[in-house]
Parts: C-alpha cells; structure tokens; sequence
C-alpha cells in the first residue's frame, strides 16, 4: 500500500515536472496536471496541498537525492578533500547536462527578473547541495590539502556557471562546440566525458598549485 501511494505520487511530481517546464508556474494550473496525470483533485490536493505545494516538492525530490549521495561522499574519511571533490564533479555533470524537464524547468523560474517568496523558497532548497560542496572545498582548505587562500564561493560559481552557460544557451553552446548540445548521443558519448575532465583539471590547477602567480 505504501509502495503504491508512493509510485502514485512520483507519476504526479512526472507529469507536473513537465507541465511546469512547458508552461511555468504561473500557466500551469493543478486541475491541467492532475488530468494529465489522470488522478482527481482531492487526490493531488491530499498529497501536495496546493499549486505551490506541489511545485516545490518537485524541487525537494530533485534536490534531496542528489544531497545523500553528496553527504556520503562528504562524509568518507578514506579519501582525500580533492577525491571528494572529483567525485562530486562527476556526479554533478551526470546529473544537469542532461536535456530533461528539470532543467528547463530551474532555467525558467531561477532567470525570471522577478522576485516572490516561492522564489526565495525554491533558492534555499538550491543552496542545500551547494552548501554539501563548500563544506568539502572548506575541509580541503582547513587540513592543508587546498590552497590556502581559496576563494570557495567563486569556485563553486565558477562549477555551477559553466553548466549554466551550456544548459541556458543552447544555441550559443552548439555553435561553440561545433556540436548541437541537444543531441543525446553527443551529451553522453563526449560532451559529458569532456566537461568532467576540464573541471576537474581546471580546479585542481586552482586549489592544488602553491604557486600564487596573482601577486
């Protein structure tokens, strides 16, 4: 029973994913997702509460799994801060270069010029994995294995800024790498294999060269 009522709503979370991406927040309506769905109202309201709601949870079920897993990395005292850190990257790139409707989905509602407090809550449930990737960047700093004067929070821009740049300017991107990005066999075969070896080379040339050539 608790297995169904879960499959239940994660079909729900599906389908508002992609109404939400397609339409945003605002031309989406729950009576729209919960036919698409093919569930009553008063099953969508029981589980979500409301628009917004269930808007967020979108976020929480996206956000959440991927905080585990970098909990566990973070907390593994068997490697070193930078192996860590590799390991995020690649979990990271795996997961958001991807043509999915959670993207599309952040890309709408994050670049809105506007500012409400569904906003704000859907930054703080966006700042729970960032704040997982500083505390690593932060102990590689502490025990020595960082540079010591480490600007944490230009990095973690600089990791999240690129996938921004390649995600939110499609067009842009595909005519950079001479390659359409929205092709799913180039995301997997090279494009994502590409993105995982410069961030990693280009952040480890940053936090593990003594040699501070800006002075």
């Amino acid at each position: 029973m608790e297995k169904e009522k879960t499959d239940k709503k994660d079909h729900i979370l599906d389908v508002a994913e992609r109404v939400f991406s397609d339409l945003g927040f605002d031309g989406a309506s729950t009576r729209m997702i919960s036919g698409e769905a093919g569930v009553n109202m008063a099953m969508l309201n029981y589980y979500f509460g409301s628009k917004e709601g269930l808007f967020l949870a979108i976020f929480e079920r996206k956000i959440s799994s991927f905080q585990t897993l970098l909990q566990n990395i973070g907390s593994d005292e068997s490697i070193s801060s930078w192996d860590k850190l590799a390991k995020c990257i690649d979990n990271y790139v795996e997961r958001i270069i991807v043509n999915n409707c959670f993207q599309k989905l952040i890309t709408r509602e994050m670049s809105m010029s506007k500012r409400s407090d569904l906003t704000d809550k859907i930054t703080r449930i966006l700042m729970v994995n960032i704040i997982e990737i500083k505390k690593i960047l932060d102990e590689g700093v502490k025990t020595g294995g960082f540079y010591k004067n480490t600007d944490t929070e230009l990095l973690i821009a600089t990791i999240f800024g690129t996938k921004s740049y390649i995600i939110n300017s499609p067009h842009v991107a595909s005519l950079l790498l001479g390659h359409d990005i929205r092709d799913e066999k180039f995301l997997e075969e090279e494009l994502k294999p590409r993105i995982k070896t410069y961030m990693k080379r280009l952040l480890k040339a940053y936090l593990m060269n003594d040699n501070d050539n800006t002075k």
